[in-house]
């Protein structure tokens, strides 16, 4: 749209070939079948490496624990390097799995995390950690620009049905009728971000000059049974809610203190839960209906 050039590469271990279709029309894209956890040749100049490549649903991340180390260790490195040889910029997203089953609430930057450092959840966690750790030491060591988003909750449509989030999994579950699973007692809570806005966040954080973690997410705080209602409200799904024992290391609270992003980046989410739910559930109507479903 802006004019700019885009090479996207994946591995495709969790991504999905029919959500590049519609990039393929867009004469700026071109799409590489690649592994982060090699080094990668790029023959064509870059402004900008941006890390998005890892498993990022707990139930992927944890089906596939060395992969997900590794591709956040050794394909941060990878990347970093990649990004010092082009003389391009480094965008890193991390995760707001960073700060652990937090003790403060919500959580700014400034919190060093509650994280288990050898729990399922660690292959998650502390590979994340540990990129963020690598990311500023090229900054400090090499003068690399840097740029880090710690990504809350973030749904939308081009989701995998099958990726175990919560947002996608109660979404299917009421489309297809079949029982709504809630870990625990569903008081844990949650934030969720339309993908539209997390988007506008990145742009904006490529724009300033600042190496430090910056959390992108929506301060607005819902428990996970409040939210198998809300898609049940909205999916007219009669799908009777179910409860199944929660998760180790499960975190119990979730919530985005942004108040550097609005005070850095002048920004803030604009799309309102149930609206973004809303597009989302008709996209997996969309997604169901089709022969590949």
């Amino acid at each position: 749209m802006e004019g700019h050039e885009v090479l996207g590469v994946d591995n495709l271990s969790t991504g999905q070939q029919r959500n590049l279709e519609r990039l393929r029309r867009y004469r700026g894209f071109a799409f590489l079948q690649g592994d982060v956890r090699q080094p990668l040749e790029v023959a064509v100049p870059l402004d900008w490496v941006m890390h998005l490549a890892s498993p990022a649903s707990p139930p992927r991340y944890l089906r596939l624990p060395l992969e997900t180390l590794l591709v956040n260790a050794e394909g941060t490195r990878h990347l970093l390097d990649l990004s010092l040889a082009k003389g391009a910029s480094f965008f890193l997203a991390s995760t707001s799995e960073v700060y652990g089953d937090p003790l403060v609430h919500p959580q700014p930057e400034t919190y060093w995390g509650n994280v288990n450092p050898v729990g399922p959840r660690s292959i998650y966690d502390e590979s994340k950690r540990y990129a963020e750790a690598l990311t500023l030491a090229y900054h400090r060591v090499h003068g690399l620009p840097v740029r880090i988003a710690r990504i809350f909750n973030t749904y939308g449509p081009y989701m995998d049905p099958e990726d175990g989030r919560v947002v996608s999994s109660f979404i299917v579950q009421a489309l297809k009728g079949e029982p709504i699973t809630v870990y625990g007692d569903g008081t844990q809570t949650r934030s969720f971000c339309y993908v539209d806005d997390l988007v506008e966040g990145f742009r904006r954080l490529m724009e300033v000059d600042y190496p430090l973690p910056v959390n992108l997410g929506n301060p607005e705080e819902y428990r996970v049974l409040e939210l198998a209602h809300l898609v049940k409200e909205l999916t007219g799904s009669p799908s009777p809610i179910v409860f199944r024992p929660l998760p180790e290391d499960d975190p119990k609270q979730r919530r985005p203190d942004i108040t550097l992003a609005r005070r850095l980046l002048g920004w803030e989410p604009r799309v309102p839960v149930r609206e973004g739910l809303q597009r989302t559930i008709e996209y997996f109507r969309e997604v169901l209906r089709a022969p590949h479903a």
